[in-house]
């Protein structure tokens, strides 16, 4: 359809432009031009990014199938607590948070909303409605579709645009989420509420409209969605498990890249830069986290982010740093002589970490719990640092004296967040389809190594292999 967006003079608007003539007799740029005819999304879709997205996906690897069926999985979870009544899920999306006016950061999607639909816009609402009787009922509440605005921020998927990527049973504007659920408690009480209040992930929506709908109390109990959707996360599907080996592969490999380009007197920054590059030239989106870039004694500092100091001839450089790929985390921690060649008292002291390592990984099968590999951890630490005279021989508790070399647990689930299924205890036996981290560490020197392991039927196997580890293998590289 050709309009006239402003009815501009002839002169104004280049040639190019210059479709039709409106009712002024003036030259108008055609609404084709602004808005393509092939339908714009609000993130990538296979009609507009073929090269990531393939037909029946959400997103990259995930199809609409595997979405509904996580849904269902979910329902199915919850209605084991209630069976006799009804049940409504609400799970918001993240939105926009700004570095001052008008200037966003990029956006990052709320994990737990982004695991059930795979919607990536801001200011969004899943609601799941279910019973024993009928399976659940998905709508998603969205931005609704505004030129003006579109200008600035990219398109918007719209409802149609959403129910055709999503597959969600139904869409509306996020301006009708109230109406929606007073509507809701008019046709229902004592239901079962699933909603996490504590956790704020879109301020205005919750302490609004959400708030407000749970102030009513015609709910018969509220239960945590965070407790049942974790303990499904927590096990990951054969297609999250291909895209997690291509994270840990991205970043693995770009450490040994990273490796080759240090050098005595280089700038922490330099290394975050050059990590960041590398991750992103192999199709990483981002970082997954602000990454640890320490040189010398501050690598002693657990989540040392400053990265701006210089690394000295003789320092040993840690670097814990992961990438993002397709909404999944790598976590990995490599520690290597800035000068190319550990010093005896350095490879000392790393040949004991890498061995605690190592055999903590052989741990990593069904049935164990990681606090088990934290408490192992801990009582080989001791025995190591015993014979080398830094615990001594008579100490009757090891694993406590261990603890101030490694002050933090040795292992945390990975997946679409750094520090995954928070709300699943560590004391729960490791299943296949887990993944976790193993990083023991010696806090005092400053050298950690951290791997991320798929926990399968068998042995374990580390997802980050490719990053090296062995000192001979590190000096190689440095060598280079």
């Amino acid at each position: 359809m050709k309009v006239c967006m402003r009815c501009l003079s002839p002169g104004t608007i280049p040639s190019f432009l210059r479709k039709s003539t409106c009712i002024r007799g003036v030259s108008c740029v055609t609404q084709s031009y602004i808005y393509p005819s092939r339908r714009w999304f609000g993130q990538p879709a296979a009609q507009t990014h073929p090269h990531l997205i393939k037909e029946g996906e959400v997103t990259p690897g995930i199809t609409k199938e595997e979405y509904r069926n996580r849904r269902h999985l979910l329902s199915s979870l919850a209605l084991q607590t209630e069976k006799s009544r009804n049940h409504i899920m609400l799970v918001p999306s993240a939105t926009k948070q700004f570095m001052s006016q008008k200037i966003p950061y990029p956006f990052h999607q709320n994990t737990d909303f982004l695991y059930l639909c795979g919607f990536m816009e801001p200011d969004s609402l899943l609601v799941m409605e279910f019973n024993h009787f009928e399976s659940a009922n998905t709508t998603l509440f969205v931005p609704k579709r505004n030129i003006e605005e579109e200008k600035w921020d990219g398109p918007r998927s719209g409802i149609e645009g959403t129910i055709q990527l999503t597959g969600v049973d139904r869409a509306f504007n996020n301006t009708e989420i109230e109406g929606y659920l007073s509507r809701y408690l008019c046709d229902n009480s004592d239901f079962v509420l699933w909603y996490n209040e504590k956790a704020i992930v879109n301020r205005s929506l919750q302490e609004g409209v959400l708030k407000n709908f749970v102030r009513e109390d015609k709910h018969y109990k509220n239960e945590n969605v965070i407790t049942v959707l974790q303990a499904l996360k927590v096990l990951k599907s054969s297609t999250e498990i291909e895209i997690m080996k291509k994270s840990c592969a991205i970043a693995s490999q770009s450490f040994i890249e990273v490796m080759k380009y240090s050098y005595p007197g280089v700038n922490e920054h330099y290394l975050y830069a050059k990590m960041d590059y590398e991750c992103r030239i192999r199709d990483a989106e981002i970082l997954a986290y602000p990454p640890v870039v320490a040189g010398g004694n501050r690598a002693n500092t657990i989540h040392y982010i400053n990265n701006n100091k210089i690394v000295e001839d003789g320092d040993l450089v840690l670097m814990d740093a992961g990438c993002e790929y397709h909404g999944y985390c790598s976590d990995i921690t490599r520690t290597w002589p800035v000068s190319g060649k550990f010093t005896d008292e350095q490879r000392c002291i790393y040949d004991i970490v890498l061995r605690i390592q190592k055999k903590c990984l052989e741990c990593c099968v069904p049935g164990q719990t990681m606090n088990k590999i934290y408490v192992y951890m801990l009582d080989l630490m001791g025995k190591e640092l015993q014979t080398i005279g830094v615990i001594p021989r008579n100490c009757s508790n090891l694993i406590e004296a261990a603890k101030p070399f490694c002050p933090h647990h040795v292992s945390h689930y990975l997946g679409m967040d750094l520090h995954d299924t928070d709300h699943v205890t560590t004391n729960q036996q490791l299943q296949p389809g887990m993944v976790i981290t193993i990083e023991p560490e010696f806090r005092g020197m400053g050298i950690r190594i951290e791997d991320n392991v798929l926990i399968t039927s068998s042995k374990p196997e580390v997802l980050s292999s490719g990053a090296p580890k062995e000192p001979e293998e590190i000096e190689k590289i440095m060598a280079r």
